[in-house]
């Protein structure tokens, strides 16, 4: 492993392992696929080259072009009601028949009803929205939104949050992969240590005095001017999962230092927690709140920007007016995701499923040192490993990756050493208790290396 790769999500694209993993299980078919790919695409960190090639996804799986079946616990955080969904499809289907496109000047029913649908669940009082057709694009739209509202144009961000991946949210993220070597990035975008209390940068310990949030208030009190705390309610890269009192003080901060409070729920709105949205688990009242990845059905790109509607003061500008900013096929999609969750509880089954897969990755933690915790909300974990006599923790993140790639069971690692699962919701019990099977497997075999 070069020193230069960067692994900070574990799944990087020069690494040895993945090289040895390629040669090992890929066919020739897929190789000269992954040849042509890497020829006539711009090769990037985390993206291209790519691992492999699919040729199918249908409900919890992905066929790759060898014809090997992966159940897929990463997703890139968008099928939470799986692929292909036959209600998604179906409106889909009727919506590109009929109105395959919306230009601007015009509005349309999907669009119309969709953004009632959310309004009125989202727990913003009278709230109004804005599409855009990716997560990245409506954060932009808060940033531009923010500085009209507060004459501001600072930010207060996290430390190794993710917000996508232009240029003015790689100036709110904290992520090295971005940011590094891009040069002069958003002026006013301070960052501040996130909630992380395995790696508390405040001295807390083994007990929790968010001493985190204090920080936040003394920067606010020092700047005196900064117009937004963007924040991700949930960090989905590794789970982290403040206590209800983070956010409770957190909006009492924000009110009374008069900066707006951003939470980006792109990868976890839509039932991932086990609630539509998760700041619901919170019970506060955030000032802006943005959506993405599965709005979209596991299909379309889709994402909003929801906010008061006492801030619809920016007619003066355009804050998106992307081309496909209404969208109506990919609204149609995002009512029938609505209508999937409600109709198949799978706010409900979230929970449930979270709880007892949490409650058996717990069992698992206190038989095995390597794992260092276990952390779920929802149908949203993580297994943090930490390093085991001269083996790291990430290798090992990594090594247990392959392992289950090689099993056919696809996760994301986030942080460099922690693998992180994110089911479909929709996904059928027995496949769930494989999966938390192949991963133990995976990990009680490194641990024998």
């Amino acid at each position: 492993m070069s020193a230069e790769v960067d692994r900070s999500e574990g799944d990087v694209n020069m690494g040895d392992r993945r090289q040895s993993w390629q040669a090992q299980v890929l066919n020739d078919t897929t190789r000269d696929m992954l040849a042509e790919d890497a020829r006539w695409f711009l090769h990037q960190s985390m993206s291209t080259p790519c691992l492999n090639a699919v040729v199918a996804a249908q409900g919890s799986w992905l066929t790759d072009a060898g014809g090997r079946r992966i159940l897929d616990f990463h997703g890139n955080s968008l099928h939470q009601v799986g692929y292909g969904h036959p209600k998604v499809m179906a409106a889909m289907r009727s919506t590109l028949e009929q109105l395959p496109f919306s230009p601007r000047r015009y509005t349309n029913q999907p669009a119309i009803e969709l953004a009632r649908r959310l309004c009125t669940a989202a727990p913003i009082e009278d709230a109004k929205l804005l599409f855009a057709p990716g997560g990245t694009a409506a954060i932009g739209m808060a940033l531009k939104l923010a500085r009209v509202v507060t004459g501001r144009f600072k930010t207060l961000s996290m430390w190794d949050s993710f917000h996508g991946a232009s240029l003015d949210a790689i100036s709110i993220g904290g992520e090295a992969v971005f940011r590094k070597g891009i040069g002069p990035l958003l002026p006013g975008a301070e960052h501040v240590p996130p909630y992380d209390p395995g790696h508390c940068a405040f001295g807390c310990g083994g007990q929790c005095a968010l001493r985190c949030v204090d920080y936040i208030d003394y920067c606010l009190k020092k700047e005196g001017d900064v117009g937004a705390v963007i924040v991700e309610t949930v960090r989905c890269t590794d789970v982290q999962i403040p206590p209800l009192d983070y956010y409770r003080r957190l909006r009492d901060i924000c009110t009374r230092h008069g900066a707006l409070l951003i939470l980006d729920e792109i990868p976890i709105a839509m039932g991932r927690t086990g609630t539509l949205f998760a700041v619901e688990h919170y019970g506060i009242e955030p000032d802006m709140l943005v959506i993405g990845k599965g709005l979209g059905g596991g299909s379309m790109p889709l994402a909003a920007l929801i906010t008061h509607a006492k801030f619809d003061v920016a007619q003066h500008i355009s804050l998106g007016h992307y081309t496909h900013e209404k969208n109506p096929v990919a609204c149609a999609a995002g009512l029938a995701v609505l209508e999937v969750i409600e109709e198949e509880a799978l706010l409900e089954r979230s929970r449930r499923l979270g709880a007892l897969s949490l409650e058996q990755l717990k069992r698992l933690a206190a038989e095995l040192p390597v794992i260092a915790e276990v952390r779920g909300i929802g149908l949203l974990l993580g297994i943090e490993l930490r390093d085991v006599g001269e083996r790291s923790a990430c290798d090992i993140a990594e090594a247990v990756l392959y392992r289950c790639l090689s099993g056919g069971l696809s996760f994301k690692v986030g942080q460099g050493n922690v693998l992180v699962l994110a089911p479909p919701l929709i996904i059928l019990e027995d496949e769930l208790w494989w999966a938390l099977d192949c991963i133990e497997a995976a990990i009680r075999a490194e641990m024998q290396v």
